[in-house]
């Protein structure tokens, strides 16, 4: 693993299936604009003591499971006793699936250190808890800098409809979230919330620089990753180490297999798709033009890509989409007929990865607004609130924990911050007007770059259009 501190330059939906923080569907697509160039020209930069993280990922020659490790340069903004890192594959969607997360050994400072497991919402079926709490030999002050080490170990489940697995039926792996998430928000501190059995996401990081990604794969496997592509080097045996680094990124994804792959360039954004062998719905060239179409429609809508590379795998085992701060994961859909899937996946790409957000305590703050996006883009129509029982037509604002409760929990939640969030926001768009409205969602989206937005952060960017803020009370989205 190369270790260090190194600093780079910075609705007409509601009876579709959610999986994993997706929608379907679409009409006729509006003639695209240019896209705009990417972050680097338009957006702020990073923050600066962002924590720092270099990983390597072995992948085992069979594609069951993975070895890691894992170097964090954290640097606290309050004082900590302790160190939270998440382990999101044990959560009920991927455990129960076969997948999960063990870590094997810590360092602090070159020290070994105790790790403390917790369940937080993991299954019985989980290899271990969703919760790793290191606590500190010494408390840590504001602007200390703290170096921790991790190895772990991640299993791959057989043909996971969700963001960890391996296929049965061709050479594919996929793994996401798949290491131990530093778990703290600035001003905050640490997030400990549960893992729920609902159907969405449900982490929270802050955005931190990949100093190095490494994967090492069987040399007959092509590799996708997060940020962008260093090079490739020689690994042992028969294997190939693939190289990645980005400045800023929440999270990381990476697809290794037998996979058709292509790359071009997308308005100044490289623009990479990996198919498996197993796909059948569309061809890589059908699934860049519909990238391009969605992407460029976005940008007029939301400001430049918030990244230089995109990376997209599609594989057979999956049915839907899930996003990743320049990764999406797709299952083998037509890209065309599906292209409101698409452009909500893209829209993650600023609401989720450009501006963060707890996904677990304010999901509306990303799929709300990604879900107005894809309306806006495809101009469907709003859902009628009327269609939604009173108890949940105002929870829109409601954390994911709170889906439990309702007999088809995954459907409910999708229905309500989905659909009802997406439709209050594209009903609020027309009272106000799309001009004033777009103003202050871009607004939005400036001044929350690279760090976590709470509801908050959205009334003060729709102070002045109170009809607005008043649409989003009425579904309980704010206070």
């Amino acid at each position: 693993m190369r270790a260090g501190r190194r600093r780079a330059a910075a609705t007409a939906l509601v009876g579709a299936v959610l999986l994993a923080g997706c929608t379907t569907g679409g009409s006729p697509d509006p003639e695209p604009p240019p896209t705009a160039a990417p972050e680097a020209e338009g957006w702020p930069e990073p923050w600066a003591d962002r924590p720092v993280v270099d990983l390597r990922f072995d992948v085992a020659e069979d594609l069951e499971t993975v070895a890691g490790e894992e170097r964090v340069v954290f640097t606290p903004d309050l004082n900590t006793c302790v160190l939270v890192f998440r382990s999101w594959p044990n959560k009920p969607a991927t455990a129960r699936a076969g997948s999960g997360l063990t870590v094997s050994e810590v360092r602090v400072d070159g020290e070994p250190a105790e790790a403390r497991d917790v369940p937080a919402g993991a299954p019985e079926s989980a290899p271990a808890g969703t919760l790793l709490e290191v606590p500190l030999a010494e408390c840590a002050e504001p602007g200390d800098e703290i170096t921790v080490d991790l190895e772990f170990e991640v299993e791959l489940g057989p043909d996971v409809n969700e963001r960890v697995g391996t296929s049965t039926d061709v050479d594919a792996a996929w793994f996401a979230t798949a290491f131990p998430l530093l778990a703290w928000e600035r001003g905050r501190g640490w997030d400990r919330g549960p893992a729920v059995a609902v159907a969405g996401e449900m982490a929270v990081s802050e955005d931190f620089e990949l100093a190095s990604l490494e994967v090492v794969a069987d040399s007959r496997y092509e590799v996708l990753g997060t940020g962008e592509a260093v090079g490739t080097s020689d690994g042992p045996g028969d294997t190939t180490v693939h190289e990645f680094t980005a400045p800023a990124v929440r999270d990381v994804a990476v697809t290794v297999g037998e996979l058709d792959v292509q790359s071009a360039e997308i308005g100044g954004v490289r623009v990479h798709v990996g198919l498996d062998e197993g796909v059948a719905e569309a061809t890589t060239a059908e699934w860049l033009a519909q990238l391009e179409s969605s992407m460029a429609a976005l940008v007029e809508l939301l400001g430049p890509f918030p990244y230089s590379d995109l990376w997209v795998s599609v594989l057979s085992s999956q049915t839907s989409g899930i996003e990743f701060p320049g990764a999406i994961q797709f299952g083998d859909v037509d890209p065309e007929f599906r292209r409101a899937l698409v452009t909500h996946e893209l829209a993650h790409m600023w609401l989720y990865g450009l501006v963060g957000n707890n996904q677990g305590v304010h999901p509306w703050l990303d799929e709300s607004f990604a879900t107005f996006a894809q309306m806006v883009v495809h101009g469907e129509g709003s859902a009628s609130m009327a269609d939604l029982p009173g108890s949940r037509r105002h929870g829109v604002g409601e954390p994911i924990q709170y889906w439990e409760q309702f007999r088809r929990p995954s459907s409910a939640y999708y229905d309500t911050v989905y659909i009802a969030g997406g439709t209050t926001l594209v009903d609020a768009r027309t009272q106000v007007g799309a001009e004033a409205f777009d103003a202050a969602l871009r607004e939005y989206l400036r001044t929350n770059a690279w760090s976590i937005a709470t509801p908050e952060d959205v009334q003060e960017a729709f102070a002045e259009l109170p009809e607005v803020l008043d649409e989003l009370e009425e579904v309980g989205a704010l206070p």
